[in-house]
């Protein structure tokens, strides 16, 4: 167990620090080579959902199963360096510096003026047209995906990984993939995906409260309200999103920056209207880009101390 605790933290160091190796081809994308060499032979016919059901139980027992192995053989070698191979497999599971750095590759020409660069990198992290945009929609766009990210990117794998170590955070992972890539409500994957979105439903839903809580209780608060008053109209307004889970994380980060998150988006010039988050009590600014990255690393320090003194409990207890 304290191993295990220690790779957890050696993990979420190196994500902090090293972030995705570039020269080393990344474990997500074997997943998803999977995920698409299953779907092209099992998305077709009849039974959509029944097989959709199988690709899940495929992908993520072949992925629970070959992570697991290897910390096993990684640890008969020899402790530090079962610890050593468990901290990077955790590692390549996070995404710290990434969604950082894919946060700061927008706000960067925000602060320097230029609009249209800055909307062309929006592009290439979130799905809704980019082209039109404000500063300060693109900076909802920033906003709304760092703080939806901290939890689907750091602190759910991170929830996974304490309680089963590698395999559970490349668990996590398998699932959150298979969301990303087959979890659409169009006519293709409508009921083959259907088993792959409710499942990643359920593998965020701890997480994702919690890190909504924590984003509440332990980062800057920067509206005018009470914690009591941002309490209540972060659990009235995270109900309205039509996510179960990505709600408690955009109101708690709207109400803890006091700016409105939510509002009206186009996808390939189709209106999306989702409801706001939060109170508007100032307009977003690039600003708040760097406050939302401040509120991710603040939060997994405190999702990785939660961890460790569960886990120091734990090991008492034993």
């Amino acid at each position: 167990m304290l191993a295990h605790l220690i790779a957890c933290t050696l993990g979420i160091v190196l994500d902090r620090l090293i972030g995705d190796p570039k020269r080393m081809p990344h474990p997500v994308k074997w997943i998803g080579g999977l995920i698409g060499w299953l779907t092209k032979r099992l998305n077709k016919g009849g039974f959509r959902k029944t097989k959709g059901t199988l690709l899940v139980i495929l992908v993520v027992v072949a992925t629970t199963v070959t992570a697991y192995a290897v910390v096993v053989i990684a640890y008969q070698v020899g402790i530090i360096f079962g610890i050593l191979v468990e901290g990077l497999l955790i590692s390549f599971g996070l995404a710290q510096k990434s969604l950082k750095q894919a946060a700061m590759e927008v706000y960067e020409p925000l602060t320097a003026g230029n609009l249209v660069q800055a909307r062309m990198k929006l592009s290439w992290i979130v799905g809704r047209d980019t082209e039109k945009l404000s500063e300060s929609e693109v900076t909802r766009g920033v906003v709304e995906t760092v703080s939806e990210n901290t939890s689907d990117g750091v602190t759910a794998p991170l929830f996974w990984a304490f309680l089963f170590g590698a395999a559970g955070i490349w668990m996590y992972k398998a699932v959150n993939t298979l969301d990303s890539m087959v979890a659409y409500k169009n006519k293709e994957f409508k009921e083959f995906g259907f088993v792959a979105a409710h499942t990643d439903d359920v593998f965020n839903y701890i997480p994702s409260r919690l890190t909504g809580l924590l984003i509440l209780l332990t980062t800057q608060n920067e509206s005018k309200h009470s914690l009591s008053e941002r309490m209540r109209g972060w659990l009235t307004d995270a109900k309205k999103h039509p996510s179960p889970n990505s709600g408690y994380l955009e109101a708690a980060t709207a109400y803890q920056l006091g700016v409105q998150l939510g509002g009206t988006n186009y996808y390939k010039g189709v209106v999306s209207k989702r409801a706001t988050m939060g109170k508007k009590e100032v307009e977003l600014a690039p600003r708040h880009i760097q406050l939302a990255v401040n509120q991710m690393y603040t939060v997994t320090a405190y999702f990785w101390l939660l961890g460790i003194m569960i886990g120091g409990v734990m090991i008492v207890i034993a």
